[in-house]
Formats: C-alpha cells, structure tokens, sequence
C-alpha cells in the first residue's frame, strides 16, 4: 500500500466522531490531489465506511489453513518425514502426524503439501463437513453455504472451510439497512469475518455476479476438480492406435482412495473424462458442458442397484439367522436376482452364495463328484444353471400352472429361449478377482514411472487362480491343457480368475455346454459390485478385451453389462477367509455347505452344484426332448462326450479362446480331460 493509503487507514477510527463535510468531499476531488479519496459520493457514504473498515479489518481474518486449524484444535503436534519417492525432478514427499492415537499420511510434491494433506486428513477424522455445499461453492453456484455439522457424510473436499460463523448474506442492496457504525466497529473491535464481504454494489454488481458464476460452472473438469483436491497427478494407462491411425487414450487419476478413468482421442480429453467421473461420483457435480465419452460403460441406475444389495443381504441374513450362524462367515458374498424389465417390486433373489478358495490338486476327482472352484461368482452361476434344470423341468410338466410359471417359451423351431423382459442380475461383494480387482498396477502410485511400465505389460491379461490361497497370478503356460498325472504328482491345479469367466459368459452365456443343446444363450443383464469396484476397468475388462472376436452365430452376442457400485457396502470382514462355500437356490429351505479343499459337502456327499449332478439332470431331460429336437441324436454315456453335443457353443468357445490370443492376453488353461470322462451311473 502507498504512504498516503496508510495515512488514510490510521484515521479510519476517526470516522465515527468526525464525518467528513461536503466542503473537504469536494476538496478531496480537485485534480491537485494526488491522496486518493477516502469517502466517495453516493449511497450517503455508507459504502466507503465499509470498505475501509474493510481494509482495516481483513489482514486478521484471512481464512485459516489446515495447519493452523489444527494447530488450534491439537497444538504441539509432531510431523514426521517418513518417505521421498519419485524421480528428481519431480519428487513425493510423504509427512505424517499422530493425531487422537491414529496416524495420518499426507503426500505432496514439496513437504510443505505434504504436510499440509496430512493436517487436512487429521481434521477430516473428527471434524463434520458438508460435501455437496463446499463442492457447488467451488463452482461458483453457491454464494453463502451454510456449514451442517451434524452431516454424517465422510467424504468432502480437503479444502476445509473459511469460515465457522457464515453470516446472513443480503443480495439486494435496496432493502440494505444504513450502516449501523456501533455494529461495524464492534466487529473491527473482535476481528471477526463478515462472510463474503456484504454486496453493497446494488443491482449494478449482480448481472456481474451471475455471469461470473455462470463461468464457474463452465469449468473444465480437470480444473475444477484440482480446486477440490489440488496436487493430483494423472498417468496414461493406456495408448492404442485404432482403423486409420486415430489413437485414443486412456488416463487415471486417483482421488480420495478411488481410481477414475476416462479415455479420449487425446490425453487432455482422457483427463477431462477422467475428472468429470470423480466429480460426479465423489461430490455429484455434472457439468453441462462435458461432452461424453464414446467409450463410456453402461451403467444401472443406482437406486435399482442398491435394491438388488439389500435382496441378497436381507436374504442371506435370513438364512443364516441374522447372520449368527457359524457358515455367516464370508470373504466374497454373491447372489443372482430375477427381475421383469427394471421393476424392483417384481424382484426375486434366485441364488446366493459364498467362498474364496479352489480344490486341492490330491482331491481332484475323474468321476465329476468335486466342485473345482468355490469362489462366490463361479458357485453363483453353477447355481444358476441348477436353477436352470428346475426351470425347465417345470415347463415340461404335464400341469398347465407348472409350465405357465416357467421362464422359458418353446420355440418352434425346436428347443427353449427365455420369456420377453425377464433379466438377471449378479451382485458380488467385492469385485472379481484377476484383473477387475487389480488396484495395483492400476492404482497411481507414487512410482509413475514402474507403475506406467507394469500396466502396459500386464494390462487385460489372463490370470489364474493360487491353489489353495487367494490372489491371482498372469498365465504364464503356453499349454493350454494340464495333465492328470502332473497334478495328482504335485503341480498347481490351475484355475482360471473369476473375472475371465465372467468375460468368458458374455459371450457364451451361463448355461453351460450341457444345457446349450435345449435353450438359447442367457446372459447377465448386470453386475453389482460392493466394494474394490472401479466400473470404467470392470467394463473394459469384460467387454473390450475381445471386441475384435469377430462374427458370433445367431443368438450368440458380445453381451454389453450394465455396470454399478452400491452406495453403501458392507464393512470387509477382518481375519482368514473360511474354508467352506455355501449355496442357496430358490425352492430349497437350507443352505448347502461344501468344503472348498476337497470340493464335496462337509459330510463327504456330493454337491447338487457338481457334474455328475448336472450331467444326471441333463440325461433325464435328453430323454423327454429327444423328439422335439430333431438335432439330437442318440444319448451320450460320456459327459465330455455330452458337452459336444451343443457344437455351435463349442465353436463359439474356440472363437473366445483365438481372441484371448490375438489380442496377446496369454492362453486359456485347460483343466486335465481325463476329470471330464466319466460315465453316467
């Protein structure tokens, strides 16, 4: 400030006892003067009290930081340097502080951000904070928001707030009081914030105003959410070039513990997809201007995917009463639900099940009586296809209401497609394991540089299953076959990732090679994933991995997934996943139990959900369909030799398989064909 504004600022207490007189007003504005006017004509003088009291006052009431904030509430806090990572010229800092027995980390390109991070992750631990309000106030579209400090809302904006008293904000300056001088110098007295300096400019400033916050909500995306969250790094996961040299991009950006996505045929496109995708999911903000992505996923309406959360868990809390049960116990919780179009009120959990584990190599069994993988997703669908038999065993009853409740239509042609407008939907508690649940090297982690390098070279790939554990590793066989003997001598039993299946059935559909020789393809309509779900990766890698599959036979599609998470998942449950894999299907009372080591029930028995069952079921059905399907021929003794009876599936999972590897995702592993001859008894 100039001499002569200071001069003017020390007579500001003055101003009370001594107004200023027409005659010096006047004197003030002769061109001779050089001092700048401390009172200006209009408004009675009312407006230039203000300003410079506002002057006076504003050098004490600068918004505090997180550091001073914390400071107050916490003083003789110790920040400690725990990590520098990254490279020279772009370093990570890492800072950490011990607040109320728990341990926060903040990161930042200088110490002081880092610092400054953590400070805000220790305030955002005891101290309430309103989301939606701090976000549209960033925007511009908020002018006075009001603090709620009983939101029980966790996640909102590091940047913390200006303010713990926001004052009433008059907008017109018409019905503006004369300023009270009593009121204006107890508030200088006790330096305290008026909130958003009072808009005293009339009607002048308010067209002003409305354009400037119509240019606050044309933001770009990226700039906006840096104002939220600043001191975020973005990483290319991806660069394909597509028909006629068109590249496109795909870019990440990590916010809050959750992976954003967007791709884009530039990096500044991808980004912007990318920010847009955290706004709306972290602070609901869609700007108008945001133009889509091409390669956008589906997703279900988050209403209707909540309801299908609260099905499965309101069911399965049912059958293990309220949850006391010894087999509550889970890692993974699935279950399928059977709607009519999207009406919620028409819904029906048809399966549910539980499991994180495979058989052991030394329990494989040749004569189909094992069930080989009791992950959640995989005892789901085998569920699915036991509903399936039950489905179409009803519609061949000789009882006209059994038929009529069936979910199949016969066709004329010969065989079974299912009813117009029914759909299935799979919720999974936590996502799939292989790929889709991968935050590493999907995760942007301080090492950009490794982490770039391992998502270019594992980015799709095929992954197995851990014998015995959990966790998946790439394929790393070029044999597409195991052999019996090698297992049964000690080598891994391989299993395929859950989140290769599921791709694998959105082309060939959940049925099974049994069952496609009767009914058409059935697809998932959905997937709801709990928790660890990232739907612009899920998407990707259940559909766009074989995009380039080629021409599929008739009823055979390259099923597109409607994709959501839920907005409020259930707490990961601490401590070893359980042995046992539990199954429910619709019309029986109890739950089925099956010790996932050895792949049969706890007692020894057989799984309804295992081969031999199902090969049993498909015989009896063989026999009542032969003469309706002209295709069919003589019965098989041989379950592998059953599963080629269906050759358009056949052909369509060697098409699957080429994809995988065309597109250098590795080779699908083969189970060892001995465990598939086995006669029907």
């Amino acid at each position: 400030t100039s001499s002569a504004e200071v001069k003017e600022n020390r007579n500001i207490g003055n101003l009370e006892d001594h107004p200023i007189s027409s005659n010096e007003r006047a004197r003030g504005g002769t061109p001779s003067s050089k001092r700048k006017r401390p009172l200006e004509e209009g408004n009675n003088g009312h407006f230039c009290k203000l300003q410079l009291i506002w002057k006076k006052v504003s050098w004490s009431v600068t918004p505090k930081n997180a550091l001073v904030q914390l400071h107050e509430l916490k003083p003789g806090l110790q920040y400690k340097m725990v990590s520098q990572t990254g490279p020279v010229h772009a370093p990570v800092f890492a800072v950490a502080v011990e607040v109320n027995g728990l341990t926060f980390e903040g990161t930042g390109p200088t110490k002081k951000k880092a610092k400054m991070r953590a400070a805000e992750l220790a305030l955002k631990s005891f101290v309430q904070f309103p989301n939606a309000c701090q976000a549209h106030f960033a925007m511009g579209n908020c002018i006075n928001p009001s603090t709620d400090f009983t939101s029980d809302q966790a996640d909102f904006p590091d940047t913390l707030f200006k303010e713990f008293e926001p004052s009433t904000h008059s907008e017109d300056f018409s019905v503006y009081n004369p300023v009270n001088n009593e009121l204006l110098s107890t508030a200088y007295r006790h330096g305290r914030l008026l909130c958003h300096t009072l808009d005293l400019m009339g009607h002048g400033k308010q067209n002003k105003h409305k354009m400037a916050s119509k240019a606050e909500s044309e933001k770009n995306p990226v700039v906006l959410l840096n104002e939220l969250r600043s001191g975020l790094r973005y990483v290319c996961l991806s660069e394909t070039v597509e028909k006629q040299h068109i590249k496109s991009f795909v870019m990440a950006v990590r916010v809050d513990g959750r992976t954003f996505e967007g791709s884009g045929r530039s990096k500044k496109l991808a980004k912007g997809q990318a920010a847009q995708a955290a706004l709306q999911a972290l602070f609901n903000i869609r700007l108008p201007s945001h133009i889509p992505s091409r390669s956008k996923c589906h997703h279900l309406p988050q209403d209707f995917a909540d309801s299908v959360y609260q099905m499965v868990a309101q069911k399965f809390r049912e059958l293990t009463d309220n949850f006391t049960s010894m087999h509550a116990r889970h890692k993974t919780l699935a279950g399928i639900v059977m709607t009519k179009g999207l009406d919620i009120r028409q819904a029906q959990v048809i399966v549910l099940s539980s499991g994180t584990k495979c058989i052991n190599g030394e329990y494989i069994n040749d004569q189909g009586l094992a069930v080989n993988d009791c992950h959640a997703e995989v005892v789901a669908r085998r569920a699915f296809v036991h509903f399936l038999y039950s489905q179409l065993e009803l519609h061949l009853s000789k009882r006209r209401e059994d038929w009529e409740r069936s979910i199949f239509v016969r066709l004329k042609e010969g065989g079974y497609r299912l009813r117009e407008n029914i759909l299935f939907h799979l919720y999974v508690s936590t996502s799939p394991c292989g790929d889709a649940r991968l935050n590493s090297p999907y995760e942007i982690t301080t090492d950009l540089n490794s982490s770039k390098h391992i998502v270019r070279k594992y980015r799709g790939h095929l992954r197995t299953k851990i014998e015995s554990g959990e966790g998946t590793i790439p394929v790393r066989c070029h044999n597409a076959a195991q052999t019996w003997d090698g297992v049964l001598l000690g080598e891994q039993l391989i299993t395929m990732s859950c989140t290769d299946k599921i791709a694998r059935w959105n082309i060939l559909g959940l049925q099974g090679a049994l069952l496609s020789s009767f009914i058409e393809p059935m697809y998932l309509h959905s997937i709801i994933v709990g928790s660890l779900c990232h739907t612009g990766h899920l998407s990707r890698v259940m559909s766009h991995r074989i995009e380039d599959i080629g021409q599929l036979p008739a009823s055979y599609r390259r099923n597109q997934l409607l994709l959501s998470g839920v907005s409020h998942a259930d707490a990961r449950q601490p401590g070893k996943s359980p042995s046992f894999s539990v199954n429910w299907i619709v019309g029986n009372a109890d739950l089925e139990v099956i010790n996932a080591t050895t792949g049969k029930r706890t007692c020894g028995s057989p799984s309804r959900l295992c081969k031999h069952m199902f090969f049993t079921r498909w015989a009896k059905l063989h026999g009542k369909l032969s003469t309706r399907i002209p295709s069919h021929g003589d019965m098989p003794s041989v379950y592998s030799e059953a599963k080629l009876v269906a050759q358009t599936y056949q052909s369509v999972k060697q098409q699957l398989f080429k994809a995988f590897q065309k597109a250098g995702l590795g080779t699908w592993v083969k189970k060892p064909p001995e465990q598939d001859q086995f006669l029907l008894t």
